[in-house]
């Protein structure tokens, strides 16, 4: 015979916000007690940052942007920078995620029991190539590729191979092995088993990773510039260089629309892709 149940189910008490046996409770004192050393250990003048001196000092540097040069001659070159540095991040990231996806099957194992033997020294790779900043990249390749964009789209290639061989290899890894093991045991080989199987799983999200590290290489392309791998960069450097803060404003304001304008549009494929 069953007991009736209780009209009012026992309250239960929420956790206790730091335990000793919860691991994720220790991490986050470590990282809070991190930030603390952080703030103590650096020389942080705030006083001298907030003081009124400084916001003259600020407001007397931002007057001097003001009015941006709009000649026709000058907002020509700004337009063949701005063509210049998107057409840097579109190869430097199309190069990238061809090199990351052909770096991305020895990085991962494609199924259960597969030996991959070549992972681990692979992600070695990636990770080395990752680890690397584009300016360190673009400021090394300067040596062989020369001045100019070449050594800014090879720069960004290289770092953006790293990031993209490393999310393509966990997509890859985690997409649901279903259809590949059916496919398997039935004979058909690996590398049908991927074209057909765990590649249409996960080019959208490949897709995806690609984008946003596009929107990332415009900003970076951007930046590129200033050790003379070309685009508006470059530009950037030399008005600033000779305190030609008129023209530095227009150049800047080009950076803001075209990352805008890209942004907007990597966005709208994105959402398109997954939905």
């Amino acid at each position: 015979m069953n007991r009736p149940s209780a009209a009012n189910l026992p309250y239960k008490l929420p956790p206790r916000l730091f335990s000793a046996r919860c691991k994720a409770c220790w991490f986050t004192a470590a990282l809070i007690a991190l930030v603390i050393t952080s703030f103590w250990s650096l020389d942080l003048q705030w006083g001298q940052f907030f003081s009124l001196d400084a916001a003259r000092s600020m407001g007397r540097f931002l007057a001097e942007f003001f009015p941006p040069d709009t000649s026709r001659e000058f907002l020509i070159k700004v337009a063949i920078g701005s063509w210049e540095t998107l057409a840097m991040s579109a190869l430097g990231t199309v190069l990238a995620a061809v090199a990351g996806l052909a770096l991305a099957l020895p990085a991962s194992r494609l199924f259960d029991g597969d030996s991959a033997w070549a992972r681990t020294p692979t992600r070695l790779v990636l990770n080395v190539l990752r680890s690397i900043p584009e300016l360190v990249w673009a400021a090394l390749l300067l040596i062989s590729a020369g001045l100019g964009p070449f050594a800014g789209t090879l720069a960004l290639a290289l770092h953006t191979t790293g990031v993209l061989g490393r999310l393509f290899a966990e997509a890859i890894e985690n997409a649901p092995p279903g259809p590949g093991t059916a496919l398997r045991t039935h004979g058909v080989s690996n590398v049908r088993v991927f074209l057909y199987a765990t590649l249409p799983q996960v080019v959208p999200q490949l897709m995806s990773y690609t984008l946003y590290r596009w929107e990332n290489n415009i900003r970076a392309a951007a930046v590129l510039g200033v050790v003379g791998a070309g685009g508006l960069g470059q530009l950037l450097a030399f008005h600033m260089g000779l305190f030609q803060m008129n023209k530095t404003a227009t150049i800047l304001g080009a950076m803001l629309l075209m990352v805008a304008v890209v942004d907007a549009a990597s966005h709208g494929a994105r959402r398109w892709l997954t939905h």
